[in-house]
């Protein structure tokens, strides 16, 4: 099976600032603009910012092995040497994580490298990397 390139759209509150983040910290080509939206290439999806003047006070959260996770989230899941590179080039740029990367359900089915922090519109992304690919989809031992 090939995957191809998802498309997600976001809203932001600031183009200006969400170019920095995405093109600067994050190492995303941008594709095309305008001014009210700006196209991103994300590991090789497609991502378009959306200017939208409001924003939500609250993110709701659920707990995930003893951490809050925001529920509305999305990313890209790496391959683990990536996703060292992106955790330490993100902690070069003193990100502030909302949960740091480290490892979660070490030695179970589902082992996987994670972190999570917002872009400057508060839009909660999260990185990670399997240690084993095959189990990407495979339930973990509390969904049994």
């Amino acid at each position: 099976m090939t995957i191809r390139p998802f498309h997600i759209a976001f809203p932001v509150t600031n183009l200006a600032e969400t170019r920095y983040f995405y093109e600067t910290i994050l190492g995303c080509p941008v594709g095309r603009t305008s001014e009210t939206w700006i196209d991103f290439s994300l590991f090789g999806h497609q991502i378009t910012a959306h200017l939208c003047l409001t924003e939500s006070e609250t993110i709701p959260v659920n707990t995930v092995d003893g951490k809050q996770v925001p529920v509305r989230h999305w990313g890209v899941i790496l391959e683990m040497k990536e996703w060292e590179i992106l955790a330490d080039h993100l902690k070069q740029q003193d990100i502030d994580f909302i949960i740091e990367p480290y490892l979660r359900f070490k030695g179970e089915i589902g082992e996987q490298a994670t972190m999570f922090f917002l872009d400057p519109s508060g839009n909660a992304l999260e990185f990670k990397a399997f240690k084993n690919d095959q189990m990407i989809f495979q339930p973990t031992s509390f969904e049994k």
